[in-house]
């Protein structure tokens, strides 16, 4: 057979092992166990939890929370309660990870001081998990803050890994906290019209949040990578997680494990760029790599009166 034949049949076949590759992506989901805003009933945190880990089961996705055990320590009594919400999780066959105890700021924070809350976080949560045959293992940063400098972020590094720690990072970061935040506050005065408006807002949002990290992954790797979204523990999420799946779904996407995500040669780049942000690994990777300007440009904003609801 022709040379050429033999390189053409091998581009073929290359294509459509390539096309035929769903695209993936992980599900985090921070602030365990829940994101209630002041709101304490247990029964309310119970089926916020339920309705999140329902939605998860239903589009079969095998999702990670990060859990702050601080809030184990309602008025700093621990209660059982809390723990049941942990557990929950476990039962529901989803991983936990480490958020530290207190979800303090590395950038405010003296690295002494967030080492011990990190150790101070795992307590309960790793107990948990081995009565589960799982063990600790991912950690995420608090407002994805790695450090402001190279040395106080190399620090806490290798920390983490001399304790077992994978970093849990993020390539799709967005203002779910401001959606959710505005939610709870329509719902807090009836106003479920507004609300549900607000909801389907969330959805287009995210969906467009979806296609510019897919632009910016190709712009700068040359292919849409595994991609890590960070979600939180609260009711808007409870509501529509279920939607928020089919966004993903209707776009081609597998929901794959941490593990698998990480796979992905991508989370290999090196990160040389330091500074009080908090933002995407694919955002710090770019700035690595010198790019600036016009690079981030389309970056969607949540709407102004979202913006406003939230203050």
């Amino acid at each position: 057979m022709p040379k050429t034949i033999i390189l053409t049949l091998s581009f073929l076949l290359f294509s459509l092992f390539s096309f035929s590759q769903k695209k993936q992506i992980c599900i985090t989901i921070d602030d365990l166990p829940v994101v209630s805003y002041g709101i304490t009933d247990i029964q309310y945190q119970t089926n916020l939890t339920a309705d999140l880990l329902a939605h998860l089961k239903q589009k079969k996705i095998p999702a990670i929370g990060f859990v702050n055990e601080m809030k184990l320590f309602p008025n700093d009594n621990f209660t059982k309660d809390q723990v049941e919400l942990l557990k929950m999780w476990l039962n529901a066959g989803q991983e936990l990870g480490n958020h530290t105890f207190a979800h303090k700021d590395y950038n405010n924070t003296p690295f002494k001081e967030y080492a011990e809350g990190i150790v101070k976080g795992e307590k309960i949560t790793k107990k948990l998990l081995e009565e589960s045959g799982k063990k600790m293992e991912y950690f995420r940063h608090p407002f994805l803050h790695l450090g402001l400098t190279k040395e106080k972020a190399d620090s806490l590094s290798t920390f983490l890994f001399e304790h077992g720690y994978t970093v849990a990072p993020v390539s799709i970061d967005n203002d779910d906290y401001l959606f959710a935040l505005a939610y709870h506050r329509l719902l807090a005065k009836n106003d479920k019209k507004t609300a549900d408006k607000l909801g389907e807002d969330y959805l287009k949002y995210m969906e467009e949040k979806l296609l510019f990290y897919e632009r910016q992954s190709e712009k700068l790797f040359g292919k849409n990578i595994s991609q890590i979204l960070l979600l939180h523990a609260n009711k808007l999420n409870a509501d529509f997680l279920g939607k928020l799946s089919d966004v993903y779904l209707k776009h081609g996407y597998e929901f794959v494990s941490m593990e698998k995500a990480l796979k992905d040669p991508a989370y290999q780049t090196p990160i040389t760029k330091y500074g009080r942000y908090g933002i995407s690994w694919i955002d710090r990777w770019a700035l690595s790599a010198g790019k600036t300007g016009d690079f981030f440009k389309g970056d969607p904003e949540s709407p102004e009166y979202v913006k406003q609801l939230a203050k």
